[in-house]
């Protein structure tokens, strides 16, 4: 498996040649903070969505632990309340959040992370936009972080991410990454058989998420009633500057354990895509993605993405090696149904190796593994990792976003900030992006517009 450690992300780079633009800050000298060995470790919850509503039960769900959600953030009280209530009724007796730690506003995550001790969690499921603000304000706290992917979305946030990891494990932090597929046990040993040569040299991989509309990816006009600002967050998954949209947020598990399973990392990518059916949707979303990533051995990864009802959907990932083919998931993130063919055509006789068992669910896994590492005071730091699947991901989107191809170079020293001046964003406030006088939002125009994607 590649490294979880810090250094993992200085040696991909260093091969890359962009080490000087990743590490561009010096970082402070910083007293390490000791993990939360003993006791109650106490959570905050920052971003209540479904996300992170999920997150928060998997929490509380550690098998033989000591763990109690005790503030909770959010922008929208609607959604904190809903949060709230289904945590309650699940976990009566370790969710204690009165109504004097539920915070709301854009400064809420402050307050809820101040209700904390060094050594406990608070769990990042806002939109990524806000990721690297709300990390940062964390590392200062000594606070142990479970940050929801995709951690960046653009260049500059994704060498803020960068150092901002580093200083992480200079306090030895423990920081996760919901990247949870890593955490799945038929996939590590799928991965323990593929690095072995069961399939033999892996010389392409590929994988489909094509279904429907999914998520808030595609957005209907807004109604009155609500800011601009406000109607973004509540469909994130719409709007580049606050999500990366339904490429960030969707494709990034497919592509990430293309990438686990290859033991590396693509270099460039080229792609294409476009915009069908779409009536008076306002989002910034092309319905289908194919991207062909490269690594630097010159091996493919393809990856191919669509939202359009009506056509044949498939969610699934491959590796394929000069003797066999490995299916790496094949209906989702769980169960995986992991297993490997002699050959390339998927039939019985074909069988080489099959999980076989029940799949324990990975969301809980990578809870359980989290949770190990800070009793135990174990080296856990995935953000470097995190950071660079979700600079991989942009990078293909920014391909076809732009109808360019883009290197890892590119893609970390682009200029476009789309979180530039997030943290003076206000509940009654302009947002980033403005709409046209229709009510609609620029789109990217590949070819027209080659070098950035709006």
């Amino acid at each position: 498996m590649m490294s979880e450690s810090h250094n993992s992300r200085r040696d991909f780079l260093k091969t890359t040649g962009v080490a000087a633009a990743a590490t561009t800050s010096v970082l402070s000298a910083v007293q390490p903070v000791h993990a939360a060995a003993k006791g109650k470790i106490r959570v905050a919850l920052v971003g209540c969505g479904g996300r992170g509503t999920g997150a928060a039960s998997n929490a509380l769900s550690v098998p033989n632990e000591s763990i109690e959600l005790v503030a909770m953030a959010d922008v929208f009280e609607h959604r904190q309340k809903a949060s709230y209530e289904s945590l309650v009724r699940k976990f009566p007796k370790t969710v204690d959040v009165p109504d004097e730690r539920k915070f709301l506003g854009f400064e809420a995550y402050k307050q809820a992370m101040d209700c904390l001790k060094k050594g406990d969690v608070v769990i990042l499921t806002t939109p990524p936009a806000f990721r690297w603000l709300h990390f940062g304000y964390a590392i200062e706290k000594g606070l142990n972080v479970f940050m929801e992917k995709p951690v960046t979305v653009d260049g500059p946030g994704s060498k803020k991410m960068f150092e901002l990891a580093d200083k992480a494990s200079e306090k030895n932090l423990k920081v996760a990454v919901g990247l949870m597929c890593r955490h799945c046990d038929a996939r590590n040993e799928l991965f323990d058989r593929i690095q072995n040569g069961e399939i033999g040299e892996v010389n392409m991989l590929r994988a489909y998420r094509m279904a429907g509309p999914t998520g808030y990816a595609a957005v209907p006009p807004k109604p009155p009633g609500i800011s601009d600002l406000m109607y973004q967050i509540k469909n994130f998954h719409g709007f580049l500057w606050l999500s990366g949209g339904a490429v960030s947020d969707f494709l990034i598990h497919n592509i990430d354990e293309m990438c686990w399973m290859k033991d590396a990392w693509p270099v460039s990518a080229k792609a294409s895509g476009g915009r069908h059916y779409r009536g008076d949707n306002i989002d910034q979303n092309f319905d289908s993605y194919a991207i062909e990533y490269t690594f630097e051995d010159g091996t493919k990864a393809f990856m191919n993405g669509r939202t359009i009802p009506g056509c044949h959907n498939e969610f699934a990932s491959y590796a394929h090696g000069s003797k066999g083919i490995a299916v790496i998931s094949q209906s989702g993130h769980a169960p995986s149904k992991a297993r490997l063919y002699n050959g390339h055509a998927m039939t019985k006789e074909n069988l080489a190796w099959e999980w076989g068992k029940p799949e324990p669910n990975p969301y809980q896994l990578e809870w359980n593994h989290y949770i190990d590492a800070i009793r135990n005071d174990l080296e856990y730091n995935e953000a470097p990792r995190g950071t660079m699947a979700s600079l991989v991901t942009s990078m293909g989107r920014l391909a076809a976003h732009t109808g360019q191809q883009v290197t890892v170079e590119d893609m970390l020293n682009h200029e476009a900030d789309f979180g530039e001046g997030i943290e003076n964003l206000t509940l009654d406030g302009d947002s980033i992006l403005q709409p046209f006088e229709d009510g609609k939002y620029p789109v990217p125009q590949p070819g027209l517009n080659p070098d950035f994607e709006y």
